[in-house]
């Protein structure tokens, strides 16, 4: 089906119209694309990064409707201030393209949007350039600015300026996972019309499905005489969720083998997630109302990215229902509260809570369980809790703690002791069967990050470079023990949400300035005192303590091996390390 004949078939369904009252296409298709695609090859180029590609892709077919492009200055101020689009319509989400300055960023200008493999996606005008308020947009999205907050970490790294204009996109970024799962909005339309049914409820998931969730989708359905939109976001989500692949291959096994046919569609909703709580909640209503749907389920702490940096949630557990039913009549679609349920063992069924007697037998476990009590120690999950092939897809997906990824970040000034107590590390982890790979900082200079000086900036590269490579290593299950200043905390904190904050543990060396500097064999703190260097951590650039360091460490009334050993007793703790062949550390 052809997206003018989608168009028709949308205007003739029983289904809530897109928000605006049209579902916007700027997807450039057939003949039309050969003039662009001959232009392209010679305008100025600028790479977007996952996210933005991301957005790219939604804008591109009406996902965001009635957001035409990224968000001028007027829409940008007005969702900040408001939660609304200049025209007024709801829009809680500011959908920005950050850039750098450079000569290609000017008013009037097109320019080439490409991905990060260098492929062409789209031709834009420069129509507006703008700065952006980091600050602002911390404190009226996401309601904080504290850095263990993913994307007020991620926020550190973007481009001052946003820009943006009209866009021609040429080709959407290419997907070869599950290709018959990923429908635009206007597909989804078209197979939920088919079903007959005017009430489409959707569920916004980035976990696996387990039976409750199974049971509490199928009663959303019949409640209110509808379809089921199954609608997992495989775009970026928070960071250590279960990868996509291994959710989508869960969400097939239920679908196909637990759900009536005529009841469900299962679709792929390739979002790039804020992790803002309320605002991201009425956000996620507005964009399954773009694809058909008039009701959704929002459930306790929905898009929450955990608790910050003192261990406190960022939100209330009911505030992201208590938004999206604020604005239900405006928007459209009806905030369907994810109630609780509990099992019952001796009948063998699920039932809400408030309907049980008060000295009933029940059974429940929750999602921490669910890691640290099965996962974690390769114990299978029950079937009265998950289906036997969800089970089995987890437990292949999942290998118990002591065979996964950590990363050990140390941090602290010159000279603290970071590397000689890693160094120990490292043979007391290889002793207990770890494999272990170190990035030291002075190392990574030489190899990885030859030729970077020391400006913020180029610091900021080079922790984010020995990041990456430590996020690749634990995500394929190896142990790997950095040791780098590594002096600001937004970049500490955003190394800790590519491995995954669950997998990365950071070791402040908490030795004072002067004890380094008595200890200093290169002689670097004399040369920055003497000015012969600047820019030198503790002389005359700062060094941000962290906040909530896992292990903290002393080295003035504290040898290495003791140290050392502090951080083993850590791991074992944790379950990285084995406890049964735990000895004397």
């Amino acid at each position: 089906m052809g997206v003018a004949e989608m168009n028709t078939a949308t205007e003739r369904s029983l289904l809530i119209p897109p928000c605006g009252g049209t579902l916007v296409n700027v997807v450039v298709s057939g003949e039309e694309r050969d003039e662009p695609l001959r232009k392209a090859k010679g305008l100025p180029s600028i790479q977007l990064s996952a996210r933005s590609c991301c957005d790219l892709e939604l804008l591109a077919t009406g996902a965001f409707s009635p957001l035409e492009h990224f968000m001028g200055l007027e829409d940008y101020q007005r969702v900040l201030d408001e939660m609304r689009v200049a025209g007024g319509c709801v829009f809680p989400i500011p959908v920005t393209l950050p850039v750098d300055p450079g000569p290609a960023i000017r008013l009037d200008q097109e320019i080439a949007l490409r991905d990060a493999k260098n492929e062409l996606l789209a031709l834009m005008v420069i129509e507006e350039i703008y700065e952006r308020d980091r600050v602002e947009e911390s404190e009226k999205v996401f309601g904080t600015q504290d850095l263990r907050h993913p994307l007020v970490a991620e926020m550190h790294r973007w481009g001052p300026l946003n820009i943006s204009g009209r866009l021609q996109v040429l080709r959407l970024p290419r997907h070869y996972d599950f290709q018959e799962l990923r429908l635009t909005p206007a597909q989804t339309r078209a197979r939920l019309g088919s079903f007959g049914y005017q009430n489409v409820v959707a569920f916004q998931t980035r976990n696996p499905l387990h039976r409750v969730h199974e049971e509490l989708t199928k009663r959303a359905a019949q409640e209110v005489d509808g379809v089921l939109l199954l609608h997992p976001v495989v775009g970026m989500t928070k960071p250590g969720d279960v990868d996509q692949y291994t959710r989508v291959r869960t969400y097939k096994a239920l679908t196909e083998r637990y759900y009536g046919p005529d009841r469900i569609l299962l679709a792929l909703l390739p979002l790039a997630m804020r992790l803002a709580g309320p605002r991201e909640a009425v956000w996620h209503a507005l964009i399954r109302r773009n694809h058909g749907a008039n009701h959704l389920i929002v459930g306790p702490d929905h898009a929450s990215p955990g608790v910050d940096s003192t261990g406190k949630p960022f939100y209330g557990p009911y505030d992201a229902q208590e938004l999206v039913a604020s604005f239900s009549d405006e928007l459209g679609v009806k905030m369907v509260p994810f109630g609780e349920l509990v099992y019952l063992p001796e009948e063998d069924r699920y039932e809400e809570i408030s309907k049980i007697p008060a000295h009933a037998r029940t059974a429940t476990i929750s999602g921490t369980q669910v890691r640290e009590e099965y996962l974690d120690n390769g114990k299978r999950l029950p079937k009265w809790f998950t289906r036997p092939e969800v089970a089995t897809i987890l437990s292949g997906a999942h290998p118990p703690r002591h065979r996964q990824g950590v990363c050990i970040w140390f941090t602290g000034l010159s000279g603290s002791g970071k590397s000689t107590t890693a160094e120990i590390l490292t043979v007391l982890l290889l002793e207990y069967g770890r494999q272990v790979t170190v990035l030291d900082g002075d190392v990574v200079r030489t190899h990885l990050s030859k030729g970077l000086g020391f400006s913020k900036e180029d610091r900021d590269t080079n922790i984010r470079r020995i990041g990456f490579v430590a996020a690749e290593t634990v995500r394929h299950g190896g142990t790997v023990i950095c040791a780098a200043v590594s002096p600001y905390r937004a970049t500490r904190d955003e190394v800790r949400n590519m491995v995954g904050k669950d997998r990365f543990v950071e070791v402040f060396v908490d030795t004072p300035l002067e004890v380094c500097e008595q200890r200093d064999a290169k002689g670097m703190y004399s040369k920055a005192r003497r000015r012969e260097i600047t820019d030198f951590t503790g002389i005359d650039d700062p060094y941000e303590e962290p906040i909530a360091a896992e292990v903290t460490l002393t080295t003035t009334d504290c040898p290495p091996e003791e140290n050392a050993r502090k951080i083993m007793r850590y791991l074992v703790e944790k379950g990285f390390v084995r406890s049964d062949l735990y000895g004397n550390h």
